[in-house]
């Protein structure tokens, strides 16, 4: 009865700990097992970026962007707007817009990480390997006509 017991003692050994420490490993990705995408953080669109004009109140710059995501304590005058999105296949793509502030107004727009939605969907795609819908390349490349001042002249 002894010896059974102590058969038995370490494969139930082995069974807990692989219990309490495999759960921990996030990395690991087993087959057939479904993976959400999360997106996280202040999506940022074409039209916020728009709105946003050099000289803006800190409340004005918060009503065109929300909240930032990182309002740093050490740099109060530093404002980071980030967005990513992992998909369950572990594709990353990340955007990001840092403000700067000086006496209260908007100084300085930092949008060298920023990608346009339209970019950042096309480069999903490609790591993806899927194919970028036609046109979109085009749109890319060609820059966009600016828009008329002038209001439609209406006939009656």
């Amino acid at each position: 009865m002894q010896n059974l017991l102590r058969q038995i003692r370490l494969p139930a050994l082995i069974l807990i700990l692989a219990t309490t420490t495999l759960p921990g490993c996030s990395s690991l990705r087993f087959p057939g097992v479904y993976r959400i995408d999360i997106g996280q953080g202040n999506l940022i669109t074409k039209e916020m970026i728009e709105k946003l004009k050099l000289g803006m109140s800190p409340r004005q710059v918060e009503y065109v962007m929300g909240s930032p995501m990182i309002a740093d304590t050490f740099h109060p005058d530093r404002w980071d707007y980030m967005y990513s999105l992992e998909t369950g296949t572990g594709i990353l793509v990340k955007n990001q817009i840092t403000l700067y502030f000086d006496s209260e107004r908007l100084a300085k727009i930092d949008d060298s990480l920023y990608k346009d939605p339209d970019k950042l969907r096309n480069d999903l795609l490609e790591q993806m390997g899927l194919p970028i819908p036609p046109g979109d390349d085009k749109a890319e490349s060609a820059p966009a006509e600016p828009a008329s001042e002038e209001p439609p002249v209406i006939e009656s």
